[in-house]
């Protein structure tokens, strides 16, 4: 079966590259949902701004996205609560809440397919953390309940369910935003001076610069290579399979994941960590032999998510020492409300104005986390592993992946086809072989 995204691309607009020096107030440097996001908004302010993308607009995670917007991130505001206190995980869910019914204003003019669901996390045998996680919700207010059954062709113990969150095409809704934008395409940033960006064929000198490419490629400045690692996800796409009438992901981290669109079923799982092993599409393939017998495979793509050392996003200023730069990366597998979250966050500070949510975002906060113990360790066995390829970016040993033949790096994600030409930062260029 051909590795191929649902969202069909071929209808996204094309822009011309950037040739010569230019001046602007805001450069945004990421032509995926956050930068376009980030674009309308200032479009809407009347704000002076470019948009740069290296490639083509959303063709790259956003593509492969299986596009929930909601604010259901699985068992997470527990773990807030515990981690931050109650005000900061009511904050979160607030955010994400009020990402949604931009959402909902927006898509009303659109047409991309934009359906009212509900949102479920289930559990196959742990009603314990399902019942912890709704005490946690009761807290901070979130409109949530329990259901003992729901639509999935396996036993579960019950779900939680978030109302009124939604669903889309997220390249129709590009469709519906980008053309009027100020976007230029084939336009690679190569380096960061100051208040300029050195581009293939241009230099932009801006007042303020949002960098939203998925991993930032900046490593001087942030530590994001140390406070960020990236998880790969597998979909396919089932054609008379089930409508599940919903939203549904597993509370366990290697559980499936749920969702109907014009007339198919996207089954989602088998995820591991970028350069580990995990199940792949071996998995959903054996879960729909087994489940959906009948059903046709039409389509089966994956993904990639930047994870953080808390689930909270990195949004705000790039780093302490590095003020008019501002980052939006680390959605955690919740790119559609992250986006909305981070261009609404990103535009008032561009504009001076205060956001209630900087500080919970801020990409300053603490690394004193667990995971970050991981990610060092990660880091460190694959710099000392004496095997070939490396990866451009830090020089750690890069791991062939069989499923997707392509060279993956475990310590940072970077990923590269066959013919070493790049796939996914934070390296900047290909993958040089000896």
């Amino acid at each position: 079966m051909t590795m191929k995204t649902i969202w069909d691309k071929s209808s996204l607009p094309r822009f011309e590259a950037l040739e010569g020096d230019v001046k602007t107030d805001v450069l945004i440097i990421g032509g995926g949902m956050a930068g376009i996001l980030c674009a309308y908004m200032l479009e809407c302010e009347g704000v002076d701004y470019i948009l740069i993308e290296k490639d083509r607009i959303c063709r790259g995670v956003t593509a492969n996205t299986t596009a929930k917007i909601t604010s259901q991130h699985g068992l997470i505001y527990g773990k807030l609560i515990r981690e931050f206190g109650a005000e900061a995980a009511r904050m979160y869910y607030e955010a994400n809440e009020s990402a949604i019914g931009r959402f909902h204003a927006l898509c009303s003019d659109i047409d991309c397919n934009f359906e009212k669901k509900d949102a479920y996390v289930y559990s196959l045998n742990r009603l314990g953390k399902l019942e912890k996680e709704l005490r946690a919700l009761e807290v901070i207010g979130a409109n949530a309940d329990y259901v003992k059954s729901i639509p999935l062709p396996m036993k579960t113990v019950g779900a939680i369910r978030f109302e009124n969150q939604a669903q889309f095409d997220p390249l129709k809704f590009i469709c519906g935003i980008a053309p009027r934008l100020n976007i230029f395409e084939q336009t690679k940033a190569i380096a960061h001076d100051g208040r300029s960006v050195i581009c293939n064929r241009a230099r932009i000198t801006a007042q303020k610069i949002i960098c939203a490419t998925h991993f930032p490629f900046i490593n001087k400045h942030g530590l994001y290579f140390a406070k960020m690692y990236q998880h790969r996800s597998y979909v396919l796409a089932l054609e008379g399979a089930q409508d599940v009438e919903g939203m549904y992901i597993d509370e366990s981290k290697h559980g499936l994941s749920f969702r109907n669109y014009n007339g198919t079923l996207l089954l989602g799982g088998g995820s591991h960590r970028t350069g580990k092993k995990g199940g792949n599409w071996n998995v959903l393939s054996d879960f729909a032999k087994s489940h959906y017998p009948n059903a046709r495979e039409i389509c089966r793509f994956a993904t990639q998510d930047c994870m953080t050392l808390d689930g909270i996003p990195y949004i705000g200023q790039y780093s302490k020492s590095t003020p008019d730069f501002y980052v939006a990366t680390g959605f955690n597998k919740w790119g559609m409300t992250s986006s909305m979250v981070a261009s609404e966050l990103l535009c008032d500070m561009v504009l001076g104005r205060k956001n209630r949510y900087s500080a919970l975002f801020s990409p300053s906060r603490t690394m004193l986390r667990t995971q970050l113990a991981v990610n060092l360790f990660e880091t460190t066995v694959n710099l000392i592993t004496p095997t070939r390829p490396r990866c451009p970016h830090l020089g750690c040993a890069l791991k062939w992946n069989r499923e997707e033949h392509t060279w993956d790096c475990p310590c940072h994600g970077s990923r590269f086809d066959e013919k070493g030409e790049l796939l996914n930062g934070p390296a900047t260029g290909r993958l040089k072989r000896k």
